[in-house]
């Protein structure tokens, strides 16, 4: 492969994490004075010397709600916010610097809630640190799938058969009118058909200053194990699920971008509706994970957030308290973000990769401004490679290659990135173990860099040093 000129520059803050409401509790604790440190350094590393976005929202957005005089709980309330939620969340974003999408209960059909939920959470977070109000969670969902049971176990749907983005607007439009005054993100979608709108619903949205959407690749219910989005291996390395999502998403970043908005993915994960481990939770989903994140940065997305909370098929970590303090089990796929943010830095570039035609070899080079180019390379199939580097100017010296393996794509332990490993715990929420980074020189103008089956590596040249 060759690398080339750059192109897209990789955002400050591109890689986040999304939470359910619960999960802000189960991660960081329950006292803002002592909270979880080990979560905190997992969220921290991947937004090194940066200000992470997390966003509090998901399914939880719509059944979330603060107990508001005047008005009657809501059906579908499941969970309330409290004041030490507040005051927890509040220390978790000061501690990391983050910046917070908060998700607001659209599916309620009330301003009054959904205001009194957002001057809560924009007074208690901080208004510097809000990013921007979320109305929301996927409203394209709200007529097929049920809001709540009645006690006879009757299904009752958020809206009628007839929603559409028309009555998406209009319910849009009214609650913006009694929200805070602070930047809201939209439209929240999770599927294409609504978003093909999405030009029509910024036009008629003035106050949306961040455009958000959502997507998995796979999906578990509803779907037949015919398809090529039924949750398997091999579905989820296909091209279809990392090139083939990114590109899905070209046409609202072009959308977006002659409105003067960015977007971000703030909900991405591997496999939706219903946990699927032996899809999500293996070292697959972390190779998935690099190369989607790469596409996504490809096509201009301004930022992902990786969803995750306790119990789901894509949990990221699962933490726990003990008597000697707090504990995570990190799961593969968190290896494979981590490898990203090291090959590819927040404001560095994409550079132009010419590669020969290999569906299971993915490549992908950054420049940061100080001239040190990084390519990774992926190799999703079950046989080696081989991939031979040329880069002008930077094929003199000797390069430094970072490994991520793992026994197998099935493996949901015995990851190692770069020689070390979160283990079976980490009550650091830092990787340990010896690093192991070997060395390549060039030969003919080329680093060859050996991949084994179902493996990644990093390979790093600094720029020549001057006279």
């Amino acid at each position: 492969m060759q690398a080339g000129e750059p192109g897209r520059g990789v955002p400050y803050g591109f890689v986040g994490l999304s939470v359910e409401f619960r999960s802000v509790e189960a991660y960081a604790g329950d006292d803002p004075s002592a909270l979880d440190p080990v979560f905190v350094r997992l969220v921290r590393n991947l937004a090194p010397g940066q200000a992470p976005v997390l966003r509090s929202g998901g399914d939880s957005s719509d059944r979330t709600w603060w107990p508001t005089p005047g008005v009657a709980r809501p059906p579908g309330v499941k969970f309330a916010i409290t004041d030490r939620w507040l005051a927890v969340t509040r220390a978790l974003v000061a501690a990391l610097g983050a910046h917070v999408i908060a998700g607001l209960n659209l599916e309620a059909s009330s301003p009054a809630l959904a205001a009194s939920e957002g001057r809560a959470l924009v007074d208690g977070i901080g208004r510097g640190a809000t990013r921007a109000l979320e109305l929301g969670n996927e409203p394209d969902l709200y007529a097929t799938f049920p809001w709540y049971r009645t006690p006879s176990g009757r299904h009752v749907k958020g809206r009628p058969g007839s929603y559409d983005m028309s009555g998406l607007i209009g319910d849009f439009t009214r609650f913006a009118r009694a929200l805070p005054p602070v930047l809201l993100a939209g439209p929240s979608l999770g599927a294409p058909d609504w978003a093909r709108h999405l030009g029509r619903f910024l036009t008629a949205e003035p106050r949306v200053g961040l455009v958000t959407l959502h997507r998995y690749p796979l999906q578990h219910c509803y779907t037949h194990r015919n398809s090529s989005r039924y949750p398997t291996l091999a579905h989820l390395l296909s091209p279809a699920s990392s090139i083939g999502l990114a590109d899905s998403f070209a046409r609202y970043v072009r959308v977006a971008h002659a409105h003067g908005l960015s977007v971000r993915i703030d909900e991405l994960g591997s496999v939706s509706c219903g946990a699927v481990p032996e899809v999500s939770n293996t070292f697959a989903s972390a190779l998935w994970a690099l190369n989607t994140l790469f596409e996504m940065a490809r096509v201009g997305i301004h930022g992902v957030n990786i969803h995750t909370f306790p119990g789901a098929g894509y949990e990221l970590f699962r933490v726990r308290r003990t008597s000697a303090g707090w504990a995570a089990r990190v799961a593969p796929e968190y290896y494979g973000l981590e490898m990203f943010v090291s090959a590819a830095p927040a404001g560095s570039r994409l550079l132009a990769v010419s590669n020969r035609s290999d569906a299971a070899l993915h490549t992908w080079a950054t420049r940061t401004h100080d001239g040190t180019i990084r390519v990774l390379a992926v190799n999703t199939g079950m046989g080696a490679r081989v991939v031979r580097v040329g880069v002008a100017g930077h094929a003199t010296g000797q390069a430094e290659i970072e490994r991520l393996t793992a026994p197998s794509l099935r493996s949901s332990d015995g990851v190692s990135l770069g020689g070390q490993t979160f283990g079976s715990s980490t009550s650091t929420g830092v990787l340990s173990g010896t690093p192991e980074v070997s060395t390549v020189s060039p030969v003919d103008g080329r680093y060859a860099v050996s991949l084994p089956a179902g493996s990644a590596a990093l390979l790093t040249l600094t720029p020549p040093a001057s006279p």
